[in-house]
């Protein structure tokens, strides 16, 4: 049984994209329906940058998607894979849990386009720049990045945003909390906490206003039936109602991102192998949570060639 999953924030980069729309028209008709869609030169930023531009949160969460959507089709349409025949579930990083559902057919893509642009300038807006913040432990487990948070919040927000595999936990919440947190990790044999060169507190109870937003927006953008069921983030439990996934969809954003327990679920419901498209950065976390999985990564034409003969 396989998995297909889809990567989340951070995995965006200059030139993103461009290698499979040279040389592929369903990679190029992607890009060109997510611009249109956005009435913006996505594509553009994608491919030539400016890293500065790219990085925005309200253009790096629809490219992310755009991307990885792109690298799908020309796995269906190159290479002749079908996402419904090879796969059992899908499920995304974050807002990767959107691509998860264009991929499904839930959203259609320019619908995917729009909501992610809003859900990152919802994000944005929802707390002064400065106000928020956000750092990476390393080497920590969920019990002791709790613990940690627990202890350095003092009065303010300091909550666990994602828990991304065994070694790796993410805080977020006020600025102040998020230095404390950082200076106290040894206190909690934390091995290291790195601030994250991010714009927003994401996952915190700190984006309400951005949960309210995509509240609203998806009561007019709602989820249709699901070719494939999802695993959803916030629950780290299949999904194939669109009507609870909608729910989850506005859950998420303040919510936590429970991607170990997620890449757990799916093992052990019988996933064996997880292809993850557009990204090379959910499989790593993937063999750290469990040695045992098959995991496969896939960006360029290469990649998918390789792909398509392995699961063809």
């Amino acid at each position: 049984m396989r998995a297909f999953v889809f990567p989340g924030q951070g995995s965006q980069k200059v030139g993103m994209g461009t290698e499979l729309a040279a040389a592929s028209a369903a990679a190029r008709e992607t890009f060109e329906e997510v611009d249109e869609a956005l009435s913006q030169n996505l594509s553009t930023i994608m491919s030539e940058g400016p890293a500065e531009e790219l990085t925005l949160t309200e253009n790096a969460q629809p490219a992310i998607m755009a991307n990885a959507i792109a690298t799908l089709r020309v796995l269906q349409h190159d290479f002749g894979v079908s996402l419904t025949g090879a796969g059992s579930c899908v499920a995304g990083h974050s807002l990767g849990e959107y691509t998860a559902l264009c991929a499904v057919d839930a959203f259609t893509l320019a619908d995917s386009a729009r909501l992610l642009k809003l859900r990152g300038q919802a994000m944005q807006a929802a707390v002064p720049v400065g106000v928020g913040a956000m750092c990476a432990l390393l080497g920590a487990d969920l019990e002791a990045a709790q613990e940690l948070a627990d202890a350095a919040a003092e009065g303010d927000v300091c909550e666990v945003a994602n828990d991304n595999d065994p070694s790796q936990v993410v805080l977020s919440g006020h600025a102040a909390a998020i230095e404390r947190a950082v200076g106290m990790v040894k206190d909690f044999g934390i091995k290291r906490g790195i601030p994250l060169p991010v714009s927003a507190p994401f996952h915190c109870s700190l984006m309400q206003p951005a949960a309210d937003a995509m509240e609203e927006a998806l009561a007019e953008t709602s989820p249709q039936a699901l070719a494939l069921p999802l695993y959803a983030n916030v629950i780290a439990a299949l999904v194939d109602d669109p009507a609870v996934e909608q729910r989850l969809l506005v859950e998420q954003i303040t919510g936590r991102v429970r991607w170990r327990e997620s890449v757990l679920a799916m093992r052990a419901s019988g996933i064996e192998h997880f292809i993850e498209l557009g990204g090379k950065v959910l499989g790593p976390m993937i063999g750290r949570i469990d040695k045992e999985a098959q995991v496969t990564s896939a960006i360029t034409m290469e990649d998918l060639e390789n792909l398509a003969k392995e699961i063809g």
